[in-house]
């Protein structure tokens, strides 16, 4: 991960925008929904001018917690939006998958909550994300001078 971050810095990425595209990859990365986070990450750092190989790190680097976080973020939305809990029992299971379209028209309530949840986290953490992480870019940079400013090795 340390490496193609480097290449980045010594391919005249400045450590803040590298920052902003790290941190929108770790954010887009823990999002609770299954399946479109490398789409999503694509687009809006494509729309904001953001390192595409840097937010593509986060977003990979957050896939542990994307799965830590996304019944906390469903359990969140169902507590705020004072909604039907997330069956977790064998039975509540058993009872939802014999009525599909509610089962259906549940899934897509707490996915929408669960999305509501992680659009206040992500427009908090992100901007911390971003200068934290531009620090220790910049403690990187100065730890590894050599590494920074060597010409790329061309294959």
């Amino acid at each position: 991960m340390l490496r193609p971050l480097l290449r980045q810095l010594r391919g005249g990425v400045t450590p803040r925008r590298l920052a902003w595209s790290l941190a929108l990859g770790i954010v887009v990365g823990i999002n609770p929904s299954v399946g479109i986070t490398t789409i999503l990450v694509v687009l809006l750092a494509w729309s904001f001018g953001l390192n595409q190989v840097a937010s593509q790190i986060g977003v990979h680097a957050a896939s542990p917690l994307h799965l830590l976080l996304f019944l906390p973020f469903i359990e969140l939305g169902v507590h705020l939006f004072h909604t039907r809990r997330l069956p977790l029992t064998r039975r509540q299971i058993e009872h939802l998958s014999h009525h599909p379209w509610r089962l259906l028209r549940d899934i897509w309530q707490w996915e929408w909550h669960a999305l509501v949840v992680w659009g206040v986290v992500a427009a908090i953490a992100m901007p911390l994300l971003a200068v934290y992480i531009r620090r220790g870019l910049v403690l990187l940079m100065r730890r590894h001078r050599t590494l920074v400013r060597s010409r790329p090795v061309v294959n």
